[in-house]
């Protein structure tokens, strides 16, 4: 197979979607990579470097498409990279179409095959591919967090941990999956006072039984979650619903309540936000200011850190790549549900039950669509 690894075009996006040593392991196997010259470069990966294991270089993303079958990216493709995509292409990338209706529509059009990374799961309906970025984004949203409470940033001037004879500042994480956990760990070695709000009373007990007194842990109801978050100096938006949008958990009002110079930081923003002020950001403009409080919501936090990030990801992508690689498409979807979890439009359809729900368009079963081409 073809396999095509363009440049990433959103803003201050440095992952590349394959390390030379995952596109060597595919070129060993017998198939072909192309990469788009510089695609590397930001993770520290030069065109030599994929020369040395045999993958080519194109000059463009035009070339890139044109040339290949497969095209493993790492964020959502832009409007320009959407009209490169046609019926024989298979798009393995992260997607969160439920917070982006116009990129829905453009890939049903583009009759493309589309794959998400965030939805596709493993044996204990874990999210395998979408976990290595969680705990990335989850250690980055603390460092992001303090940096934002400084003064110069427009906080109130807290150091995180404080020091001996001044209270550490007030940390609630809301969703104790793995974004939430991360960011706990992180908290806790910085010294704050930390609370995770969770819903699921497994995720609770092991956060309990992990860091003990050390954290508090709140089952989340609408008072608890209103109480943590007027008092809290630093907000972690950390909820995830697979295929969905988040859900807008921390209302304008809460916010309004919210002491000045106070911090939040939307993890979940890609898939829409949990605080109903949010909206992206960029690693070049991170920050706004809503009623005083800061807001942080980069919606490509890892790729602030490329080189650990591309590692990451392509670590946890490849057995899927080479699958669908050495397979051919169809016959790794038939061969592995977990993979076919991750399937989101083949054929013009919505094989994606949350992604279809969000909409309110029709949903098509993934092995009944893999019947219609």
């Amino acid at each position: 197979m073809d396999i095509g690894v363009p440049a990433e075009t959103k803003t201050a996006e440095h992952r590349v979607g394959l390390t030379p040593g995952a596109a060597g392991e595919l070129i060993n196997r017998g198939h072909r990579v192309v990469v788009e010259t510089t695609a590397g470069e930001g993770a520290g990966y030069s065109d030599v470097d994929y020369k040395a294991v045999g993958a080519s270089i194109a000059s463009t993303s035009d070339d890139v498409f044109a040339e290949a079958e497969m095209i493993v990216k790492v964020k959502e493709p832009l409007h320009p990279e959407r009209a490169l995509l046609k019926s024989h292409h298979t798009l393995f990338t992260y997607l969160h179409l439920a917070a982006d209706r116009q990129q829905t529509n453009e890939l049903l059009a583009s009759d493309a095959t589309c794959i998400a990374y965030e939805t596709v799961t493993d044996h204990a309906g874990r999210l395998p591919l979408l976990a290595p970025m969680s705990a990335i984004a989850g250690r980055m949203s603390i460092q992001a967090g303090a940096h934002a409470l400084e003064a110069t940033q427009g906080g109130t001037g807290l150091l995180l941990g404080g020091v001996p004879g001044v209270r550490p500042a007030r940390v609630v994480i809301i969703g104790g999956g793995v974004v939430g956990e991360n960011a706990a760990e992180m908290a806790v070695g910085l010294g704050a006072d930390v609370t995770v709000l969770d819903r699921s009373e497994a995720a609770l007990n092991a956060l309990a039984k992990r860091f003990g007194n050390r954290v508090t842990t709140v089952y989340s109801t609408k008072a608890e979650l209103e109480a943590s978050v007027l008092g809290a100096d630093l907000v972690i938006g950390a909820v995830l619903i697979k295929g969905s949008k988040a859900p807008r958990l921390v209302t304008r009002d809460m916010l309004g309540q919210m002491r000045s110079g106070s911090v939040i930081v939307d993890v979940a923003v890609d898939q829409g936000g949990c605080f109903e002020t949010t909206r992206p950001t960029t690693h070049t403009d991170p920050t706004f200011v809503v009623d005083g409080v800061v807001h942080y919501c980069v919606a490509n936090m890892p790729g602030a850190v490329p080189r650990t990030s591309t590692q990451a990801l392509s670590n946890a992508t490849l057995p899927f790549i080479l699958a669908l690689a050495d397979k051919g498409t169809k016959q790794a979807f038939k061969d592995d549900p977990h993979l076919r979890n991750g399937l989101n439009i083949y054929a013009g359809r919505i094989t994606d039950r949350a992604v279809a729900a969000t909409f309110e368009l029709e949903y098509v079963d993934p092995l009944e669509a893999l019947a219609l081409r």
